[in-house]
């Protein structure tokens, strides 16, 4: 079952940057709630509570200070500074039970290929999919075993078995995983591209 976390927040005036700014000051962070059948909602979480955020997906109550019921959401986007080391904005989806929504979800690749006990070397091209289901069903991340791919070998999204009432949105021609020879440790992008191709073409 996918984690389930509660944020507080704090109501937010839309369009007075002062007051963003005060609230930056103290910790905060400014965060938009948006969904299907319901108004936009505008908030502020503390900082902690971001950086606290379990692995994978999850989902969270967002309860805004002064709304009666809180908020069930995912969350969709986080928006860095130019330096790209601190959270300035966060986009939150409210979610419906029972209603199917597209999310995305982390890879995680398990196993040792068979490949690198010949020197192969694994390179991992997709790290997140995107997935279509109801919001208890969504997965917190996608598990793929790796132990069989040998040297040459390529994983693609339409090798992965989704979890039950799950739907991979992603193309499957998409490259998830491939063991490449030891000699291409360094070699550029368009020779990888071209190994792929020619795997695929022999496959």
């Amino acid at each position: 079952m996918i984690q389930r976390i509660e944020w507080k927040a704090i109501p937010r005036t839309p369009g007075k940057k002062s007051e963003v700014k005060e609230y930056r000051q103290k910790g905060y962070i400014p965060v938009e709630v948006y969904g299907k059948g319901r108004e936009n909602g505008h908030a502020y979480i503390y900082w902690k509570d971001l950086a606290d955020r379990p692995d994978g997906m999850f989902l969270i109550d967002l309860k805004i200070e002064g709304e009666e019921e809180p908020r069930v959401c995912v969350l969709k986007d986080i928006q860095y500074n130019y330096l790209g080391d601190k959270p300035i904005h966060v986009d939150l989806y409210e979610v419906t039970f029972g209603v199917e929504l597209d999310v995305e979800v982390p890879i995680e690749l398990v196993g040792r290929p068979k490949g690198l006990e010949y020197g192969g070397i694994l390179e991992k091209h997709l790290h997140t999919l995107v997935v279509r289901t109801v919001p208890r069903k969504i997965p917190e991340k996608i598990i793929v075993d790796v132990s069989d791919l040998d040297i040459g070998d390529v994983l693609h999204v339409r090798d992965i078995t989704p979890p039950e009432g799950v739907k991979i949105m992603t193309p499957g021609d998409e490259v998830v995983a491939v063991v490449l020879e030891p000699e291409a440790e360094e070699t550029t992008e368009e020779t990888l591209e071209e190994a792929i191709a020619e795997t695929e073409e022999t496959s």
